[in-house]
């Protein structure tokens, strides 16, 4: 179930007293504070490369906890490189590698199209006006902002809550709450913008891994 919600996915402007401003649309109603708070979240990811260390969770129906996963994410302009324990994942927004170094292999895939990736914050947030009807829940201690996005199309799962602060735009948690009552949690710390990196770090070097057996599924 870890692996599940690791690659299934990765991301108030008004107080309790402010009643929050609706904008009717052919496909749903846009809540116009939640829009904000979700507008400068994706401009994080627009400016600069980000990084960020990332505790994946899953509760089981009974809330009770079931696995728990940390990573460390590096991710710019759509591509990405996710570390955690004996996997590495790349992406350059068009290939994944994914290295398990307990087998020393390597598979290879290509970016699906139009589903849904955690991984890619940048891609959630640039589209989620299409995607997804979005609603201010709250605004809790510290200005973070909670907000629940609700998928159009039918997923395993009926709701995305995202908490952000809304001050930096920066994303703390994102809840995914699936339709048999378990839930994936991810926890974000330690998030910094102006991240260094280069190409190379988003694609898997076999000369530098000699050994490793690549498995190409392209």
């Amino acid at each position: 179930m870890m692996k599940k919600f690791f690659l299934f996915a990765i991301m108030a402007l008004a107080t309790a007293s402010i009643q929050a401003q609706i904008t009717h649309t052919a496909k749903g109603d846009i809540d116009e504070n939640a829009n904000k708070v979700l507008k400068k979240a994706s401009s994080v990811f627009e400016k600069s490369a980000v990084s960020f260390s990332v505790t994946m969770i899953n509760r089981d129906s009974q809330k009770k906890e079931t696995a728990r996963q940390k990573a460390e994410v590096l991710y710019s302009k759509g591509r990405y490189r996710v570390t955690t324990g004996n996997q590495t994942l790349y992406s350059d927004g068009s290939s994944v590698w994914q290295w398990d170094k307990s087998t020393n292999e390597v598979t290879i895939n290509t970016v699906a199209q139009g589903g849904d990736d955690l991984l890619n914050p940048a891609a959630l947030l640039s589209t989620y006006s299409k995607n997804f009807k979005v609603k201010f829940i709250r605004e809790e201690d510290g200005g973070v902002t909670v907000i629940d996005l609700t998928p159009y199309k039918s997923k395993s799962y009926y709701k995305i809550r995202m908490f952000i602060n809304s001050k930096n735009g920066h994303i703390k948690q994102m809840e995914i709450h699936n339709y048999d009552s378990s839930e994936g949690i991810y926890q974000i710390s330690a998030f910094k913008t102006s991240a260094k990196c280069n190409d190379k770090d988003f694609v898997f070097d076999a000369s530098a891994n000699k050994g490793v057996e690549v498995i190409d599924m392209r």
